[in-house]
């Protein structure tokens, strides 16, 4: 079998001398840090809309009118879009060029900001929520040009730092846009201190605020895309498919020949888990009775971790891919969504300073969960970049976007049931987490037996899946065969033959 571009299918013993003589780093050069500031503005302004719409319905001017667990309706609003439409995204993305379809999809979300803004203005939920879509659909599009942009802009040598930069900065992004959302919704519609943080009065509000905010951050996020470099366009041959669920079926019937889709279910589950640990967090403001702005800071608090620990499993990780990492990612993440659920929270009350709320034990729960995700999520989200077809990769990682996403709908609808049931001790659905990683952990460690990836799998005499190996599961002979490109080694436990060789 010959190497694919981008990816070896055995160790050399000389890899990280050569990797620290001729690869030479692309993560500074403009292409990359464009991508970066583009989906930093991207994804602070979808939490300051989804944010701010959350702490309304949950005790603001939209309080019950989408009953108990009513923000779980706001995240299925937020995720469905990303279902129907990362199918077409990913072919668009292998169509056109993926900096053309950046430079769309930011100058849709001006518009789409100002609609929200007048929704905000005149207290329209159900325009708001338009507008939440609407805004959820460009991002679909964005996704898919987005992670397939990333090993066109970085060698494949780079592809775990390059995922762990993006994350990290993607992580400090929802950390600012949370942070805006809850000062924004204390400011927009001010709780009764009174009464406590359950409870809101009507006040005179800054009715403005949310729609400057979020078109003030599309506006930046418009300019840092056009600042990306040109790529070229993909194939403008390939037929596009008019039916939203076709990609996603012969894509995943082709991974399921691989072990591709073991790892795309992987990354996928993290997502049911972070969906619905990021429903229990706004219910911190009943738990600890601590204001908006302080719920909000437990959230930045779980974004700084996941950046940092996205950032560290990049460095560890160096000019591999380390497997590895993930079952220590899953340890710590069932450890401490464990501790976040039996531990009972000190209540603070409305007036509790930002740091008090920050020194908290549930605050390092939180962080030691987020960091311990970076080593889940990471390895996974560099192997779906590498192991897809060069040529169709748009279309792979729009399908592990759209999988992704039905997780996070699962989330949002499970919320959205449980939520009565632990109405008043909202923080003990933590158990539910802790317990449904566990079981994934177990269930995907058993999956990668004999792979050779994880710690604890046995021996493997199967190589690193290539591109070859999708193209000669369905015939495809379009992919690349060029063995001059940049190697990229996946870490692999050695084997007692190894060894004794």
């Amino acid at each position: 079998m010959i190497p694919q571009k981008g990816l070896s299918i055995f160790p050399h013993p000389n890899n990280a001398l050569r990797g620290s003589l001729i690869v030479k780093s692309n993560l500074f050069r403009r292409g990359f840090l464009s991508l970066v500031m583009t989906q930093f503005f991207g994804a602070m302004n979808d939490n300051i809309l989804k944010g701010v719409l959350v702490f309304m319905v949950i005790n603001g001017v939209w309080a019950g009118m989408l009953g108990t667990g009513g923000q779980g309706i706001v995240g299925i609003c937020f995720t469905i879009p990303f279902i129907l439409l990362s199918g077409y995204a990913g072919q668009v993305a292998d169509r056109y060029s993926k900096t053309s379809v950046t430079q769309w999809v930011k100058i849709a979300e001006v518009p789409i900001a100002l609609l929200a803004a007048v929704g905000f203005y005149i207290q329209n939920l159900w325009l708001t929520l338009f507008a939440l879509i609407a805004l959820t659909c460009q991002s679909a599009f964005f996704g898919p040009a987005k992670y397939g942009m990333i090993p066109e802009l970085v060698d494949d040598s780079d592809l775990s730092r390059a995922n762990g930069s993006i994350n990290m900065m993607t992580n400090v992004a929802v950390i600012v846009g949370t942070l805006i959302a809850g000062l924004v919704s204390d400011a927009y519609f001010p709780l009764s201190e009174a009464v406590g943080p359950a409870t809101a009065v009507v006040a005179n509000g800054e009715l403005w605020l949310p729609g400057v905010s979020l078109v003030v951050v599309a506006i930046a996020g418009l300019i840092a895309a056009m600042f990306m470099v040109r790529l070229p366009a993909g194939k403008k041959v390939l037929k596009f498919d008019l039916n939203p669920f076709t990609t996603y079926l012969v894509t995943i019937r082709e991974m399921r020949q691989t072990r591709l889709f073991m790892v795309m279910m992987a990354w996928g589950y993290f997502y049911l888990l972070a969906g619905i640990a990021l429903f229990i967090l706004p219910e911190y403001t009943t738990v600890m009775g601590i204001s908006r702005a302080g719920a909000s800071v437990l959230m930045g608090v779980l974004g700084i971790a996941i950046g940092l620990g996205c950032a560290a499993a990049g460095l560890v990780s160096g000019h591999q891919i380390k497997p590895r990492l993930i079952p220590f990612g899953a340890l710590g993440l069932i450890i401490f969504f464990f501790l976040l659920a039996i531990v009972e929270p000190l209540k603070l009350g409305p007036k509790a300073e930002l740091w008090e709320i920050a020194s908290t034990n549930v605050s390092l729960f939180i962080f030691c969960a987020g960091f311990s995700s970076g080593f889940y999520i990471i390895p996974l989200q560099a192997l779906l970049q590498s192991l897809s077809p060069p040529a169709e990769r748009g279309r792979y990682l729009g399908t592990a976007n759209g999988v992704s996403f039905a997780f996070l709908t699962i989330a949002a609808v499970f919320y959205f049931v449980c939520a009565p049931i632990f109405v008043g001790r909202e923080h003990k659905m933590f158990y539910v987490c802790s317990g449904l990683m566990a079981v994934g952990a177990v269930y995907f460690l058993w999956a990668f037996r004999g792979s050779g990836m994880l710690i604890g799998s046995g021996a493997s005499t199967e190589p690193p899946l290539t591109t070859a190996d999708l193209a000669e599961s369905r015939g495809d002979e379009t992919l690349s065969d060029d063995t001059d490109a940049t190697e990229c080694t996946i870490e692999y436990p050695e084997t007692t033959e190894d060894q004794e060789s």
